[in-house]
């Protein structure tokens, strides 16, 4: 089942943005626990499993010890005192603000990777210059991008098969990955050039307007999940304010 399966792609982003613009306003674990909340328990029904959720998510659940940590060591010292060590201070205050923090960086991240699965670069395309009117150039030439981005894992994967044959793979060093990388990065450069010389020579970058094969238009369903979006983003930060658990960032 998924729920998003027919919208817009521009709604996605919109959602997004609603979403998880509001728990940028305070720091404070209540409003970030609703938002996780909601993603945790919508991403099967938006086409993304928890087991799939989770393997999306990785990058994220590194990220966030890490903020939760330095906000631990350098945050406003207030309350009680655990640990003082030169510039590190570790209180209350720090503790409650890096939890916040730990729960915030999550909640803004899994929606992220809820919302941008199962996407084609087309669709995304189509969206930003026909509902968002962003400029032609600029959207063609991302669609184009993101098109060769898994050509890239393929040149990798050559590349690599290509040194194991020769044996220069036995010393897996520095060395090796610096080489496999320049490799890939000549590659694409010169996949980017002949990609560009055919897409000038077949009018992309003409001055007139173009012409879309497919029209991408929002739908009462796309206003639904805007909306829906948006309420549980302003909501969760209302709630932690009735709760007294807003902080503003200029408050911390």
């Amino acid at each position: 089942m998924n729920l998003l399966a027919t919208v817009n792609p521009v709604t996605r982003i919109l959602a997004l943005m609603v979403l998880t613009t509001p728990l940028l306003v305070s720091v404070d674990v209540v409003s970030a626990v609703i938002v996780l909340a909601f993603t945790v328990l919508m991403a099967p029904l938006c086409g993304v499993g928890w087991w799939r959720l989770a393997k999306r998510s990785v990058p994220i659940l590194i990220a966030a010890p890490l903020a939760a940590i330095s906000m631990a060591l350098f945050g406003a010292p207030e309350g009680r005192s655990y640990l003082e060590f030169g510039v590190f201070h570790v209180t209350d205050n720090s503790l409650s603000l890096a939890l916040a923090i730990l729960v915030r960086v999550i909640a803004i991240g899994l929606p992220v990777m809820v919302l941008s699965a199962n996407v084609d670069p087309t669709d995304v395309g189509d969206g930003l210059a026909q509902v968002l009117r962003l400029p032609q150039r600029f959207v063609v030439a991302s669609v184009a991008a993101f098109r060769l981005v898994g050509l890239l894992r393929d040149d990798l994967n050559s590349l690599a098969q290509a040194r194991r044959a020769r044996g220069l793979s036995d010393h897996r060093g520095p060395r090796y990955y610096f080489s496999l990388a320049f490799g890939v990065l000549v590659g694409a450069l010169r996949r980017a050039g002949k990609l560009s010389t055919a897409m000038e020579a077949r009018g992309f970058g003409g001055p007139r307007r173009r012409t879309w094969a497919r029209k991408s238009q929002l739908f009462t369903r796309d206003y639904v999940v805007i909306a829906v979006c948006a309420a549980v983003g302003i909501g969760a930060v209302v709630v932690a304010a009735l709760l007294g658990y807003v902080r503003f960032f200029g408050v911390v």
